[in-house]
């Protein structure tokens, strides 16, 4: 029986993908009645329901082909469901993925953010190449860098690929990986609790690498820039390894001290630009490859050609476009392609600055007038930031045009983007606002 069920499963992988294989076929097991009657055992009810709607005529045939007899085919749910070859200790149903992740002295970093797995082009090969020698110690005269992005080009990939390599190389090396939100968050809970000595020995007496993201956080915060200019006086001095990373050029962040300005500054500076279309082919193939799935070269030259916003929406709709396929049995096409692909690309050639102002106005009930004056009354103030924060994610407009839009200066434009940005993460009603218009803009519904 056995050796029937496996040369089953080895007819059926061959007619279906890979990652639909993985899924819904590899976890089955079955047992024999008699001669002609299966019984197909499936980890929990959706399992069932799929495997018998989409494959339950395919195992059938192949079971007939590998027998040379008609049977019968009964599905049930039972913990026998996956126990062949089973390495996690009996454990019935398959896990769930989860991001594969290492704990350094500081955060997690990511093992799958290598840099190896970094897709090199002509955006980002500079980044590239200045991150691995800094990981690698080739250059001994340049032992900070500054990596300069919008979100989804890859600057935590690289952050977290300098932090991974170090680890290969110097295990014993005690890498800082955190952003400086949560820097700024440690230092208070360290006042509060009478630790902040600790805290300061931590950063500047038992840190060999320390990789700082999304820096333009600490806008405002005096407290934390003059200990984080502290701290990075002494590792400058030992010659330890700093990288930081932002949207931002250290000059352009508004409320930031001289002092920590020009230590951000000290370093190499490496921008990141999108993809071009060849890059987002080779990324494509890239992730295709790790995730074990299959997609025709007109899929992925169409998906390469539609998402060309960042590299998180590249991967989002090859996702996209494998899960569908997957939970539909479905053949992976242009026309599945075009599906999912829809949903995602936003309008970005309608969207201006002007049509968000015109949204924001008409759903806050203020007029344009209001939006752009001077007042700083807080049914004028709250539109306003969230127009510029949604004119900085969805239009390609920099910050000076943006504030000079908005009758503002472009670090102004900055602080209200800031504040809609820590908003969305502490205050329920700012995230279902901007929740709201984001739904709006990218429906086309403006």
């Amino acid at each position: 029986m056995e050796a029937v069920w496996t040369k089953v499963k080895s007819a059926i992988k061959q007619r279906i993908p890979d990652h639909s294989f993985k899924m819904w076929l590899e976890p089955l097991n079955v047992s024999q009645a008699d001669k002609n009657n299966w019984v197909v055992y499936c980890p929990n009810f959706f399992s069932k329901k799929r495997v018998q709607g989409l494959y339950g005529e395919m195992i059938k045939n192949a079971i007939r082909h590998s027998t040379g007899r008609d049977c019968e085919l009964k599905f049930e749910i039972s913990s026998k469901a996956g126990t062949t070859n089973n390495t996690n200790g009996g454990n019935s149903q398959r896990q769930l993925p989860t991001e594969n992740a290492r704990l350094s002295s500081g955060h997690f970093l990511r093992r799958d953010f290598t840099f190896d797995r970094f897709v090199v082009g002509d955006s980002n090969d500079f980044a590239y190449s200045a991150s691995l020698a800094l990981a690698s110690r080739k250059e001994t005269q340049q032992n900070a860098l500054f990596l300069l992005s919008k979100t989804g080009m890859g600057k935590s990939h690289l952050s977290q690929a300098i932090g991974n390599h170090v680890l290969s190389i110097y295990p014993k090396e005690r890498v800082y990986y955190t952003t400086a939100e949560n820097f700024s968050n440690e230092m208070v809970q360290a006042y509060r609790h009478d630790d902040i000595n600790k805290f300061k020995s931590k950063y500047r007496n038992r840190c060999d690498v320390l990789l700082l993201e999304d820096v333009h956080y600490l806008s405002g915060k005096e407290r934390t820039q003059i200990e984080l200019a502290l701290a990075l006086d002494t590792l400058f001095e030992s010659g330890k390894r700093i990288l930081f990373s932002s949207c931002y050029l250290p000059a352009d962040i508004p409320k930031l001290s001289d002092e920590l300005r020009s230590r951000l500054s000290y370093g190499l500076i490496s921008s990141i630009d999108p993809p071009n279309f060849r890059t987002r082919v080779r990324i494509l193939q890239k992730k295709l490859g790790i995730n074990g799935y299959r997609m025709p070269a007109d899929v992925i030259h169409y998906l390469a050609e539609e998402l060309t916003d960042d590299v998180r929406q590249l991967e989002s709709g090859m996702n996209g476009v494998a899960a569908k396929s997957s939970l539909l049995g479905i053949p992976i096409d242009l026309n599945l392609a075009a599906s999912v692909v829809k949903n995602i690309v936003r309008q970005r050639k309608r969207i201006t600055i002007d049509v968000i102002k015109k949204l924001v106005c008409k759903y806050y009930n203020v007029s344009l007038e209001d939006v752009i004056s001077r007042s700083r009354k807080q049914n004028f103030v709250r539109p306003r930031q969230i127009a510029m924060y949604l004119s900085r994610n969805y239009t390609d407009a920099p910050l000076q045009s943006i504030g000079k839009s908005f009758n503002r200066y472009h670090a102004t434009a900055l602080h209200s983007i800031n504040c809609i940005e820590r908003g969305i993460k502490q205050n329920r009603s700012i995230c279902k606002q901007v929740g709201f218009f984001r739904k709006k803009l990218e429906s086309g519904k403006f």
